[in-house]
This record gives C-alpha cells, structure tokens and sequence, in this order.
C-alpha cells in the first residue's frame, strides 16, 4: 500500500494513483508536490531558486519526518492513503484531511482539477489572498476565487495567525476556501497540487522568508514618494502642460502627471497622436526641468487596424483562442491582448515603446489592463506561449511588468517604478505600483480601499495605492463628494503612493475643448477643483506627503532589504496583541506611525485603539498609555494620527 523513500533533502511517497514529494526548499520553508502523473513537474513559475539549507530526515517504513529550521512535516501512510501534519517550534500548525488530500478529477492530457484540503482550526485566522471590492481582512469564513478582473488581483498566499506563509504554486484559475469544515486550495486544471509552507513565526520573519522565494521589491525612486496628479483624461500636450505649470505657479508639491489612454493614434500602435501630442520630447524636457516625473498611459490591446498587427499575428505575438476569433475585449472594436509571455513579443513591444515613448524621455510607465480583462471570462478558451489559459492566466501581469522592467534595466536605468492594474505573486521584484483599479467614488469604496491595501501588504506589494477619490463618476460639486475626497487624500497621504485620480462627472459649464477626439476628458481632477476651503485643506496635505518624504523612503528601503511593507496591518508589528489582527481600520505606516482614517460620511469621531507603549498624537502632541481604544475626534480638515513617544517621525508634522 504505498512506499516511502528518502533523499538528501526530500521524502517521496507512491501508490496507486498518487505521487507525492516533499522537500526543503529554502529557509524554513517546505514544499510539497502532489500528482496521479508517474512524473512530477520542477517548474517553479515565478518562484527564484531557493537558498541551500541542511535539513534533517528520519524514515521508516510507514512514516517519514522532516525538519528544516523551525518547520517540520510528518508523513505517515495509512490504509490506501498517506496524511501530512506540518509543526512549526515542535507545535502543530496544519494538518491534512486524510479522507480529501491529493483529490484528482480529469480534465485533459495530463492535467486534472486538482485540491489540497486541510483539517480548519477554529482559533486561526488567514490574511492576504490579494486584492478585490470586498470589506473581509480576515480571510477566515470566506471563499476566494483566483482570477484576475478589474478590481481584483489573485495572491495565491495567506499569513496565518498561527504565524507560518502557505503559498499555492499554481497560476491556474481556481479557489481558496478557508472556512470552519476545512481550508481547501483547488485548480480548475493542472498538471500537480504544489504548495510551500513558510515558517517564521512572526510576520515580519514570514515576510522575509516569502520574498527570499518570490523576490523583493527593489529601490524605490525618490520622485514615487511625493504627489501623483492624473485624471481621465488630458486630452492633449497643452491641456498637460497648462495642468503641470499652474501646479509650480501655486507653489503646490507635485512630483509626477500622468498621461492617459487614447493618448495614441489607434490600440497596438504605442505612439502619441501628434495632431494632439505634437512635441513629446519638448514636453518631456520641460517637465523634468519643473522636477515632474511624466507617467505615460500603455495598453496591450491591438487590433486589426494596428500597423503592428498583420507582423505580431503572423508570428504568434498575440494571445489566441483555442476556439473562435481573435477578439477577446471589446473597447472600441474587437481587441485582443499582446501575448507578453511570449520573449519575442516582449521585445517587439518594448522596441515600439522605446522608439515611440523612451526616446522622448519617458521611463515610467502605467500598465494598464494588465489583468488583462477578457470578456466572457473563459480562461480555458485562451492560449498563450506558456500555455493554456486555464493553467497559467494568473501569470499575465507577471510577465506585463517583466517585459518593462527588464527592458528598462537593460537601458541603463537604475530606478524603475511601474503603475499596473493587477499582481501576482513576485511581481514586486519588477518596480510594480499595483493600484486596486476602476473603484467608486463611494465612502464603501474608500474602507475596501484600507482592506485592499493591507491585504496586498501581506502578499509581499509593498508598492501599493488606490485612485484617490475613487474612479466611476465622482461628482465634485455634491458635498458628498467634497467630504470624500478629503478624507480619501488623508489616506491616501499615508499610502505607499499618492497618487489622484478618477474620471468625474462633467459640470454645467464644462467646455469640450477637443470634440475630434474618441475618449472623452472627465470633469477638472486637480486640487484646485474641488472647492475653495477643501483646496486649502487638500495643499496642506500635499505638504504633509513632500515632509513626509525621507521617512517613507527610509522605510521602502527597509521593504527591500527585508520584505516589511511601509503600510501594514497592526499585527504585523503587535503579534502578540490579540487585538491588532482584529483591526481592518487603521494600520501602521512604517514602524513609528499610526493612521486611523475616518471611512464613514459625516463621521467626525472613531475610536482607535492604541498597542503597548506611549503615543503621541500628531495635532495637539498629548500623549496616551497604549493597551487601550481611545475615542478622536477630527473634524474635516483634521485627521487621526499617532507617532510612537520619542520617535523623530513627529517632527513631520507641523
């Protein structure tokens, strides 16, 4: 019934229908493949190669142990079958469910639905999986299904309060349970279950550990940390660099203005229309002379009407269906998607862009549609370089950052940031802002925000914001609004990045000043167009952020070093306070600051709870005993801050 052999720094186990290895791979970290093929699969997808560790192994005919750092796992067979049991510090942390592991249902060639299922432990409570609209921190209770759309990017990684990583090796579409029967990770079709636990202990360890295998985020450019200014969308060069000038002539801190879609002559051409953009090198030339960053707007969507097409076609450059036409998004025709997973086309793309974008002085880049959105979502139905959708859609955004990351390094470029609409896991090795996408302009919106933002920060995104103010129609004459956008640019003040905008409902007396043009402008997006007491409110914050500057620098450096996030859940630096991984409302920024933002309309008070130690609050410098909630008050222009006593970071704030 089954045999258990061991090797140098791994336990196989076979039987009947079931191919199992375990191994050491990297500190404190064991990964487990399991298969019906006769084979097993070394492809490691986007994980880098694992440092050498020494492990220790005993085995016996019916069991198997091995330990590697403060992890171990024990096999042991059992009547047709075999159960894991994972320790960490000699204490169980997981456990297999004997009558459900190594579940294989067919789907075709070698490849099957594929689950791993564990016993659920009532006490445990998991946190990260990515990002989407939702308002659950604590993953525990839910289901999650792994697919990227606009709005939500897939993680296939969770923290788990019992203070070990469980990272799922697979970009195949799927789902995550973690409910109170059992926890459960499934693949609609794979070759093999592969999986990492990664032990630690404490957040911050696991972090660490996680990023030794998925990559740390490299340095972070010094501009990226100031103000973004952007909106849907600046129609032309002028109307960019009237926007740009009359920042610098009000004397507000602004280190980067973005450039939106439909900047170009047609989808898949990637060059600016010149009867809009007639000069980009003088455009560009003037901004870096203002100190403002220029962010240019990239879509991998190409049509038939590209110049580019009939060539990328030709050469498999596109992603493909396997049953059916080219088109897969409808967005002004019937587009489909560069296939960035393809070598060839990534260097084909980034020749356009380097001719059409790089040359002006353009090196920042926002990838958007970068999921990509595909409409009807049939995954099985795409084909890729790679491979079949239903077994690597995952990776689209991986190798979307990759194809700018590498080509910009290879440039010469030593500090690269890369806007994008969707993540998954290593993605912040290649200078990724990931933002949450398209998201109302909505209070709701603004508390998902939070959630979306630490849940990213425990999926090692330490580059991380959210479109100020909410994208989808914000009406910037209501009150409603007025109130929103002030609160959403004091967290947005305390984000990994600062960065405005949204498309927002046209006023009366809005002016069309390019009526030939396919997408149209939003209403007026800077901060100067919301009000005249919330201007002064929304410049003193800018201020805030350019202060706030070598602090947030000093702590993206540490991201790259370490794994820790700058913005982070309040466990992350309290784990052994019971209350702080109850806590979906305020976090830590860095290791000295407290934020709590107001999320609710009309709301001038919350109450915050303060960990061990002494704190001081930023406004009015009174200091509080830590170990309990304290209730704040802040009225609009006022926010809710605290720095730990004694700390440097309160002379920031003035």
């Amino acid at each position: 019934m089954g045999q258990i052999l061991t090797g140098e720094n791994n336990i196989t186990f076979s039987m009947r229908d079931k191919l199992v290895r375990i191994e050491a791979y990297g500190r404190d970290c064991i990964r487990v493949w399991a298969s019906r093929n006769t084979v097993l699969s070394d492809e490691a997808w986007t994980l880098l190669a694992p440092s050498e560790v020494q492990c220790d192994i005993i085995g016996g005919e019916d069991k198997a142990v091995l330990t590697n750092g403060s992890l171990s796992v024990e096999l042991t067979k059992i009547w047709r079958d075999y159960q894991l049991v994972f320790y960490m510090d000699n204490k169980e942390i997981l456990r297999t469910r004997k009558e459900d592991d190594g579940i294989f249902r067919h789907i075709e060639g070698n490849n099957y639905c594929v689950k791993a299922v564990f016993e659920a432990n009532d006490d445990e409570h998991f946190y990260g999986l990515g990002q989407e609209q939702q308002s659950c921190f604590d993953r525990k209770g839910c289901s999650y299904d792994f697919v990227h759309y606009n709005t939500k990017s897939s993680m296939p990684f969770v923290y788990s309060s019992l203070g070990y990583g469980f990272l799922w090796n697979s970009p195949a579409t799927g789902r995550c349970e973690l409910t109170r029967n059992h926890t459960l990770w499934m693949c609609d079709s794979a070759y093999q279950a592969d999986y990492i636990i990664i032990g630690g202990g404490t957040p911050a360890k696991v972090m660490q550990r996680y990023c030794e295998l998925t990559g740390f985020a490299p340095k972070f450019p010094e501009w990226a940390a100031g103000f973004w200014q952007s909106k849907m969308r600046y129609e032309s060069q002028n109307d960019l660099m009237e926007v740009a000038r009359e920042y610098k002539r009000r004397n507000i801190p602004i280190d980067a203005i973005v450039i939106d879609f439909f900047h170009w002559t047609e989808q898949g051409n990637w060059e600016f229309d010149s009867a809009l953009w007639p000069d980009p090198k003088a455009m560009c030339d003037e901004l870096k002379s203002l100190n403002i960053e220029p962010v240019v707007s990239i879509w991998p969507t190409i049509n038939p009407n590209s110049r580019n097409y009939a060539h990328m076609d030709d050469n498999n450059m596109l992603v493909r269906t396997e049953n059916g036409q080219y088109g897969i998004f409808p967005f002004n025709g019937q587009q489909t998607y560069v296939d960035v997973t393809n070598p060839d086309t990534r260097s084909f793309l980034w020749a356009q862009v380097r001719k059409n974008y790089y040359e002006y002085g353009i090196k920042t880049f926002w990838l958007d549609q970068a999921e990509p959105e595909v409409h009807p979502q049939q995954f099985d139905n795409l084909k890729f370089h790679i491979g079949n959708g239903a077994q690597t859609a995952l990776l689209y955004p991986y190798y979307y950052a990759k194809t700018f990351y590498e080509a910009l390094k290879a440039e010469g470029e030593a500090d690269v940031a890369l806007l994008i609409r969707a993540s998954y896991l290593g993605s912040q090795k290649f200078g990724t802002v990931v933002w949450n996408g398209d998201i109302p302009s909505t209070f709701q919106a603004l508390r998902q925000s939070v959630v979306s933002g630490l849940s990213m920060a425990m999926c090692g995104i330490p580059w991380w914001n959210s479109d100020i103010g909410g994208f989808n129609q914000g009406d910037t004459e209501s009150d409603y609004f007025r109130e929103l956008i002030v609160r959403w640019f004091q967290f947005g003040v305390f984000c990994p990045v600062m960065r405005l905008h949204g498309t927002r409902k046209k006023p009366k007396n809005h002016v069309d000043r390019h009526p030939e043009v396919l997408e149209k402008s939003g209403g007026d997006n800077e901060v100067w167009s919301f009000g005249e007491r919330n201007y002064g409110i929304l410049k003193d914050l800018i201020e805030l952020r350019r202060r706030l500057k070598p602090y947030i620098i000093k702590h993206m450096n540490i991201a790259s070093e370490t794994g820790a996030p700058l913005m982070r859940p309040m466990f992350f630096d309290f784990y052994d306070d019971e209350k702080c991984f109850a806590l979906d409302d305020q976090y830590m920024f860095g290791s000295d600051i407290l934020f709590a933002p107001i999320l609710d309309e009309g709301q001038t008070q919350r109450r915050v709870y303060l960990p061990k130690g002494k704190w001081v609050r930023t406004t009015d410098r009174q200091e509080y005993d830590g170990g309990q909630y304290i209730s704040c008050v802040a009225a609009i222009d006022e926010f809710i801050a605290f720095v730990k006593s004694g700390s440097d970071a309160l002379g920031y704030f003035a």
